[in-house]
C-alpha cells in the first residue's frame, strides 16, 4: 500500500499567511500539519509517498521535509498546475500510484486519530473506497455522506441542504478502480473535478463504499478560526508545556499547555494556555492566550491580552504599557 499527500490547494481563505507560506506547513503547536499527515502514514508501516503540490511549494516543502529527518521514507512529488480538484490530483498521481491500494490525506485536515481502523475496514471488506466519517456542526462546508443499512448510499460536496451531518474528513482508502471513476466523471459548478463526484461514480455503478467512525474531531484547517482550534486541541492533548531547552526566559508565567519552539527569547511575559510561539522569536511585556506566533515574530510592551489571534511570520509590534 501506498500514501497519498494532497497539497496543492492555495489556502485563499487563510491569506494573507498563505500568501508565501504553503497551507500544509502552517504549524500546528509548532508542528507543520504535512508533518502530522507523513507520521500518520509511517505509523501504518507506508514508505512510499507521493506529495501532490503546486510548482510554487516545492522548494519550500522539499527544505522543510529535509529540514525534519524523522522519516524512513521515499517522498515523490507530483505537479498539479492549475486548482482542478481532488479527482484531477488523484489522475495525475496514477503513474506513481500503480496498480497499488492507497491511503489518501488532504494536507490541510489534522488528523486526530490513528488511521489503523480505517486501513482495516478497507482491507477485510475490500471495496474500492473506504472514507473516515465525523459529525461536524456546520456540515455545508463539507462533503457529507448519507449512510443506511451501513453503507454510503450517497455522498454531497458543500450541500445547501444536508440529509446528515457525518461529513468525510478528508481520509479515504482506494484502489486503482478510482482512476477509472476520476476520469468519468465531469467538473463541478466550481470548475472542479470533486473527488465526492468520484465515489458516487462508485455506488452508482454498484460499488461498495465502506466508511469508519472517527471518535475525534478532525479539523480542515482552512479558516484561521479552524486552526486555532486545531492548535488548542492539540496543545490540549498534549497536556503539558513543551518548550524547547534553547529558550531564554526571565521573570515569565507559563499556563499549561503551551509549546515554544527554539531560539525564541521571553522576558515579563505571561504565556498560555493554547499557545504557540514559532522559532526566533522575542517577547518582552506580553499576554498571550489562545494564540499562535509564527517564527521571527517581535511583541514588545502590549498594552492587553492578546486572545484568539494568529500573528504572522516576521510580525514586528510595540506597544507603551499604561
Amino acid at each position: 500500500m501506498k500514501g497519498l499527500i494532497l497539497c496543492a490547494g492555495k489556502g485563499s481563505r487563510l491569506y494573507p499567511f498563505t500568501r508565501s507560506y504553503p497551507k500544509s506547513l502552517l504549524p500546528v503547536a509548532n508542528a507543520p500539519l504535512l508533518h502530522a499527515c507523513i507520521d500518520k502514514l509511517v505509523e501504518q508501516q507506508i514508505t512510499e509517498i507521493g506529495i501532490v503540490i503546486h510548482p510554487e511549494q516545492e522548494s519550500l516543502i522539499k527544505t522543510s521535509l529535509a529540514h525534519a529527518k524523522r522519516w524512513n521514507a521515499k517522498f515523490e512529488f507530483i505537479y498539479q498546475h492549475e486548482p482542478k480538484g481532488i479527482a484531477n490530483a488523484v489522475l495525475l498521481a496514477q503513474p506513481f500510484i500503480g496498480s497499488h491500494s492507497f491511503i489518501m490525506l488532504l494536507g490541510d485536515n489534522l488528523m486526530s486519530i490513528s488511521l489503523s481502523e480505517l486501513r482495516e475496514r478497507a482491507e477485510v471488506e475490500g471495496n474500492p473506497a473506504t472514507l473516515l466519517l465525523g459529525e461536524v456542526d456546520a456540515p455545508q462546508d463539507y462533503g457529507i455522506a448519507e449512510v443506511e443499512n451501513n453503507r454510503i448510499i450517497r455522498l454531497e460536496e458543500k450541500p445547501h441542504a444536508p440529509k446528515s451531518n457525518q461529513a468525510v474528513l478528508g481520509a479515504y482508502v482506494f484502489t486503482p478502480v478510482l482512476f477509472d471513476a476520476a476520469r468519468g466523471i465531469k467538473a463541478s459548478a466550481r470548475g472542479e473535478y470533486e473527488i465526492t463526484d468520484a465515489i458516487q461514480w462508485l455506488i452508482e455503478r454498484g460499488y461498495q463504499v465502506s466508511y469508519a467512525i472517527a471518535e475525534k474531531p478532525n479539523i480542515d484547517v482552512g479558516t484561521v478560526p479552524r486552526w486555532l482550534e486545531a492548535n488548542r486541541l492539540t496543545l490540549q492533548e498534549k497536556g503539558i508545556n513543551e518548550i524547547h531547552p534553547s529558550v531564554i526566559f526571565e521573570n515569565c508565567i507559563f499556563v499549561e499547555p503551551v509549546s515554544i519552539a527554539e531560539g525564541t527569547i521571553l522576558k515579563d511575559c505571561t504565556i498560555g494556555p493554547y499557545v504557540s510561539i514559532g522559532a526566533g522569536s522575542f517577547l518582552e511585556g506580553c499576554h498571550l492566550k489562545n494564540c499562535i506566533v509564527l517564527e521571527q515574530v517581535h511583541l514588545k510592551q502590549l498594552p492587553r491580552t492578546v486572545e484568539h489571534t494568529v500573528l504572522g511570520q516576521g510580525s514586528v509590534i510595540s506597544g507603551v504599557r499604561a
